[in-house]
Parts: C-alpha cells; sequence; structure tokens
C-alpha cells in the first residue's frame, strides 16, 4: 500500500464531520431558504438520506476490496482501461470541487475580513499550509481532525446560545404551510454536500478497526445532519424570512451579539470557526487526490505529487468562477446534480455490477 499510516473508525468519523459542514454551513441555510423557506430546518433531514446511503455503498465495496479504494478496485470491477477512466473521473472531479472549496474559503476570507489583501496571496498560502499537513499522511489529518474538531464544535455551540436572546420561535410558523414539498425540495441542495461521504472510499482502507467504519461513518451523518438542522433554526428563528436573501447567514448573526454592552463583534469566532474547519476540509480532499492520483499511476509514494497537485489546486482555485455571485449560483442549481452524479451514481453502479457478477458465478 501507498500509505503506511492508519486511523481508527472514530478519527474517520472527525475527519468527515467538517469535511462536510466547513462550507455547507456558510452557504446552505440561505438556499436552502429560498426554497424551503419556514421549513428549512426540516430539508437537512431528508438530505441526510443522501449521506446514510453512500456509506452503506462504500462499506459494502469496501467489504468486498478492503485494501483498495474506488480508483483501485473500479478497475477489478470493469475492466482496466474502462476502470482507469473512473479512476481519471474522479482525480478530475475531485481537483474541480477542491478548487471550489478553496475558492469558497478565499472569497469569505476577502469579503469578511481581508478586504485589501489579493485572493491569490489567501488561497495560495491556505493551499501551502495544507499541503504540509497532506505530506504527513492520513495519522497527520486525523490528529488535526481531532485537536481542532472539538473546540471548533464547542465555539460554534457557544454562538448559537448567545445569541437565544434574539431568537424568535414564531418565525417558524405556519409549519408546512404548502405541505412537504418545499422542505423536499431545499433538501437537494444540501444533498450535494452530504454525497462528499463518498471520500471515505478513500479512508476505510487505512482504518485500524474496520469492522467499526460503518458505524462511524453513520454516526457522523447523524452528527452533520443535527448541526446543520440547529443551525438552520437559530438562522430562521433571528431573520425569519429574509435568510434567503444573505449571502453569509452565520456571519451576519454572529453581528447581532450583544451583552452586557460589551461582549459584541464576535465574527472573529467565526473566522477562526472557518479558517480550522475550511484547513481539515481542503487537506481531506487534497489528499485524496493525492493519494488517488498515486494510484492510478501506480506509484510508490504519493510524496513527490503534492507540491505539483497544489499548483494545479490553486489554478482550479482561480478558474472555479469569476466571482463570488456566479460561484453561489452554481451551488445553488445545478452543482447537487454534479456532485451525486458522479459521488453517489458511479459506486452504485459498481456495487451493482460486483452484485450482478456474484449471482451469476
Amino acid at each position: 500500500m501507498i500509505e503506511k499510516g492508519k486511523i481508527s473508525a472514530y478519527q474517520m468519523g472527525i475527519l468527515m464531520f467538517p469535511t462536510i459542514l466547513a462550507t455547507a454551513l456558510l452557504f446552505v441555510p440561505s438556499i436552502t431558504a429560498q426554497h424551503a423557506e419556514r421549513d428549512l430546518w426540516l430539508s437537512p433531514i431528508w438530505a441526510s438520506s443522501i449521506g446514510f446511503f453512500i456509506v452503506y455503498i462504500v462499506y459494502q465495496l469496501n467489504k468486498l476490496y478492503p485494501e483498495m479504494s474506488i480508483i483501485e478496485y473500479s478497475t477489478h470491477i470493469i475492466g482496466r482501461i474502462p476502470g482507469k477512466l473512473i479512476g481519471l473521473v474522479y482525480i478530475v472531479f475531485y481537483l474541480h470541487v477542491n478548487g471550489i472549496v478553496i475558492r469558497e474559503y478565499g472569497e469569505f476570507v476577502v469579503s469578511s475580513s481581508l478586504i485589501t489583501t489579493p485572493l491569490v496571496i489567501l488561497l495560495g498560502s491556505m493551499v501551502l499550509v495544507c499541503a504540509f499537513a497532506v505530506r504527513g499522511g492520513v495519522e497527520v489529518l486525523g490528529r488535526c481532525a481531532q485537536i481542532f474538531m472539538p473546540g471548533v464544535t464547542l465555539l460554534f455551540l457557544l454562538l448559537i446560545v448567545l445569541l437565544i436572546p434574539d431568537l424568535h420561535s414564531n418565525n417558524m410558523f405556519p409549519m408546512m404551510e404548502h405541505g412537504l414539498k418545499p422542505s423536499i425540495l431545499g433538501s437537494i441542495v444540501p444533498q450535494g454536500w452530504l454525497s462528499e461521504f463518498m471520500l471515505t472510499s478513500f479512508l476505510f482502507p487505512f482504518l485500524s478497526d474496520r469492522e467499526k467504519g460503518m458505524k462511524w461513518g453513520m454516526i457522523s451523518v447523524v452528527a452533520v445532519m443535527l448541526l446543520m438542522v440547529l443551525t438552520n433554526f437559530a438562522i430562521l428563528f433571528l431573520f425569519g424570512g429574509i435568510t434567503g436573501d444573505l449571502v453569509y447567514p452565520v456571519m451576519t448573526a454572529a453581528k447581532y451579539i450583544s451583552l452586557a454592552g460589551f461582549f459584541e463583534h464576535l465574527e472573529s469566532i467565526v473566522m477562526a470557526i472557518w479558517v480550522a474547519s475550511a484547513f481539515v476540509k481542503i487537506s481531506v480532499f487534497y489528499y485524496v487526490i493525492v493519494l488517488g492520483t498515486a494510484q492510478w499511476l501506480n506509484l510508490s509514494d504519493y510524496r513527490p505529487l503534492v507540491l505539483p497537485i497544489g499548483f494545479i489546486l490553486l489554478l482550479f482555485s482561480l478558474w472555479a468562477a469569476p466571482n463570488l455571485q456566479e460561484l453561489t449560483h452554481f451551488l445553488g442549481t445545478s452543482s447537487t446534480f454534479y456532485f451525486v452524479s458522479v459521488q453517489v451514481g458511479i459506486p452504485l453502479l459498481l456495487l451493482s455490477i460486483t452484485l450482478v457478477k456474484g449471482e451469476k458465478k
């Protein structure tokens, strides 16, 4: 195996937690509100089904090919050339998706804090820091997540607690005024984020307790879903009907916190949460791209690819969209079909072919 490191199933669950939520908490509440309106708190519950589904599919494939990622076992299932094409699709796909994530990070920091800093400096510095983590391997990523995520989660929950005096529960009424349809439509975009649990395909082979892999994968889906529901509740109770008009509702919400006339302007806490979570998310995607490329090329070590792929990621982040408005439009419209078709459709097809072959035998 190219990677000699090992992580526990618990560490994998913690790794996936910010990998989904880092960008979802920034954009999903407003995008969901455009379709679900007052029922936006229901949408993550419906969307979580795609997370449970993809964890189950990946786990079943890993049971059949325990030492391989999807880049490797696709050639065993459908043949060398079609399998290599699928591997190439995943490498390019994750290059593009991580480029979008890096661009989201840069746009948020520039618009919220470092207004005069050139975007390329912010993007390049984050890619460089993530490159050091990726070179360290999967164990370094697992430990980074273990260090950062408990504190980040507590800070985020603290923000919501401090918002309680400004929350108004009557903003959620009338509940389900138009039935379930709006909340189901609102769940379409979060499904794209939750389909990123496909990344566990690259982590399962390195679990020291693989039999607990599906358990912690499912727990991670539940944790993501609960925090998304809690966030949507807080944003809905605070902003009501104007939620869909906000670009960064969580950052806007932090500006409302004011206790005793001096405990206020806590946007820096949101920025700290965002930077730490984005670091983990970008690093996980970055690691998957580097590892997958090395597996696709049949290399013995992935580390020589880290810096060249980092430069390519920087280019993809600059090419991802001409501006924040078009990037947000893409995330709120066609991105879900793009994410789900690659991250759910292809693994489901591979598992179906494997089961058919098994029945024939």
